[in-house]
C-alpha cells in the first residue's frame, strides 16, 4: 500500500469524533440560544453602565476523539477585549474578541506504527455571551461563539516516519471556521473579574479531502478548551 494512503487511513481511524458527546453539546447549544432569546427582551429601567475591558489567561485544550490511544491536553493562552452591554440590573450581553489557542497531543498505535501528533491551532474568536449576575460577586456566562483559524501546525513523533507532517499538513488542511458554545462563571471584585469557562466546538477541525479515491480527515475531531482568565473593566 502507498505510504501516504496508509498514514491517511491510520489517522482517519484514530481521529473519529465522539458522536454521543457531540449530540449532547448540540442540545446544550440550542438550549442556550433559546434561553438567551427569551430573557434578552425582558429589559428593565434599572441598568448599569456599559463597560469596555481587556482580558487574558491560560488555556487547557484538547481534541475530542474516540479511537486514539490517548488525547492529552496542551497549554496555551487567550488574550483580547470585551464590551459588556447591560440589559437589566442582573443581565448583560457581552460580545468579546480575542486570540485563543487550541489543540491537543494525540497518541496512536497499531501493529505497524505508533507515535504522537501534537496539534497547535490559533484562532480569532468572537463569543456573544449572556451574563447573569447571580450575586454581587458571582456571575454565570453562556452563549455561542464563532472562531476563524489563523494558524495551524502539527508535529509528529513516530517509530516509523512514513509521512512528513510539517511539510504535508498546514493551515489549509483545517476548517477555517470553528463554531460552538461555551459556559462558565466569574468572580467580580470591583472592576476585576476572575473566571473559568468550558468551550466545545461543534464543527470538525480537519477538512475532509480525497486522495487517489480515498477520503481522509486530519484530524477528525472537535475542539474542547478550558480557559481561565482575568479581566479588567473600564466604564
Amino acid at each position: 500500500m502507498n505510504n501516504s494512503i496508509f498514514v491517511y487511513k491510520l489517522l482517519e481511524k484514530h481521529f473519529k469524533t465522539d458522536i454521543n458527546m457531540k449530540n449532547s453539546f448540540n442540545l446544550l447549544f440550542v438550549t442556550l440560544i433559546l434561553v438567551t432569546m427569551i430573557i434578552v427582551p425582558c429589559q428593565a429601567q434599572d441598568k448599569k453602565t456599559m463597560q469596555f475591558g481587556v482580558k487574558g489567561g491560560l488555556n487547557l485544550s484538547n481534541l475530542y476523539t474516540s479511537d486514539a490511544k490517548s488525547s492529552d491536553m496542551i497549554t496555551g493562552f487567550n488574550l483580547g477585549v470585551f464590551n459588556k452591554l447591560p440589559v437589566t440590573s442582573f443581565l448583560a450581553i457581552q460580545p468579546e474578541f480575542y486570540v485563543t489557542t487550541k489543540g491537543a497531543s494525540v497518541t496512536y498505535n497499531n501493529l505497524i506504527v505508533d507515535g504522537t501528533a501534537k496539534f497547535n491551532l490559533t484562532y480569532l474568536e468572537v463569543p456573544v455571551l449572556c451574563v447573569i449576575q447571580v450575586t454581587e460577586l458571582l456571575n454565570i456566562q453562556f452563549g455561542p461563539y464563532v472562531a476563524y483559524l489563523i494558524d495551524g501546525k502539527v508535529k509528529n513523533v513516530a517509530n516509523i516516519n512514513l509521512f512528513n507532517f510539517e511539510q504535508n499538513v498546514n493551515v489549509n488542511d483545517y476548517n477555517r471556521i470553528d463554531a460552538g458554545a461555551l459556559i462558565g462563571a466569574g468572580l467580580d471584585v470591583g472592576s476585576i473579574t476572575m473566571g473559568a469557562r468550558y468551550n466545545y466546538g461543534m464543527t470538525k477541525v480537519g477538512k475532509t479531502k480525497s486522495f487517489l479515491g480515498s477520503t481522509y480527515t486530519i484530524p477528525n475531531a472537535n475542539n474542547a478548551v478550558i480557559n481561565f482568565y482575568i479581566s479588567l473593566a473600564f466604564n
